[in-house]
């Protein structure tokens, strides 16, 4: 097989690889939480089921076009980006400059959600999508200091060059000389990934499941999909730039392997009231990464 036919087959396979695995992801964080609380919890391929079950139902027919568009655009937005993700060691779009890319199209998919909460016109949804916003617009800040440090260390703005440098074993990892860059970004993920204590746009308690609470059917199992290729996309950021990538088995044992602390954590730490979570990402962590950056910029 040439090399375009090998493209269009890693296209075509890679994206159906990450959705169940992702959806393997979502089926572990429950059972791990629930075990953690003592409970047996459902199996792990649970969110498989769901979603099949999902895309077997009608769609909330009482609303307007844009509420039929916002899930796609999500999903859209989120399956693009992951086209930017070196996994096992290759990207389906690799080029310098990819990284900064990756950077504008994460921004589609909460817009996407945002159009289509706001046709739904439901008060919760408003009030989560808000709060997501809001949660991104501090977590936002430290992603991109720590990239910048990243940056800034290794010369190159290419994923793909990036894990290049850090060939040749644990010991060449920019997890150890970016330590408190790959801190600040740890932190910020927490957020990205919306595990506590940064759940506040999905709080059940609260809002209702946020964002979420006037989707059915197929829009809502297009939300499942779209949150299951976010949490590979979002820690594959993590494992390429400090935990020096891997083949294709390794990439994803790291992958779920950042997934893992960040369940953990969401297992013990309360929710923030959204106010306090801006604050929080906007001190320590902002601070932490700009620590980090100042000393890149001095030692480099």
């Amino acid at each position: 097989m040439n090399a375009v036919g090998l493209n269009i087959t890693w296209i075509i396979f890679m994206p159906i690889l990450v959705i169940i695995i992702g959806l393997f992801y979502l089926g572990a964080a429950r059972k791990i939480t629930a075990r953690i609380q003592n409970r047996y919890g459902p199996p792990i391929y649970q969110n498989i089921i769901d979603v099949i079950k999902l895309f077997s139902k009608k769609n909330p027919t009482n609303h307007g076009v844009m509420f039929s568009l916002g899930p796609v655009m999500a999903f859209s937005g989120m399956l693009i980006s992951l086209l930017f993700i070196p996994i096992g060691n290759k990207a389906l779009l690799s080029f310098n400059g990819d990284i900064i890319v990756l950077l504008y199209l994460l921004v589609i998919a909460p817009l996407g959600m945002a159009l289509g909460v706001g046709e739904g016109g439901n008060p919760m949804g408003t009030i989560g999508i808000a709060r997501a916003l809001t949660l991104m617009l501090g977590y936002e800040v430290v992603l991109v200091i720590s990239i910048i440090s990243v940056i800034l260390y290794t010369g190159s703005a290419s994923f793909m060059e990036i894990i290049k440098m850090q060939s040749g074993g644990v010991g060449h990892w920019f997890i150890w000389p970016l330590f408190l860059s790959a801190l600040a970004m740890d932190m910020a993920l927490q957020g990205m990934l919306g595990e506590k204590p940064f759940d506040q746009p999905v709080a059940p308690h609260e809002v209702a499941s946020g964002p979420m609470v006037e989707f059915g059917g197929k829009y809502l199992g297009l939300l499942q999909l779209y949150h299951a290729i976010g949490i590979v996309v979002e820690t594959g950021i993590f494992v390429n730039l400090f935990l020096g990538g891997g083949t294709l088995f390794w990439w994803f044992v790291k992958s779920f392997a950042v997934f893992f602390v960040a369940l953990l954590i969401n297992a013990v730490m309360p929710r923030f009231r959204i106010g306090q979570a801006f604050a929080f990402f906007w001190t320590y962590p902002a601070a932490i990464g700009l620590i980090g950056l100042i000393l890149v910029a001095i030692l480099k």
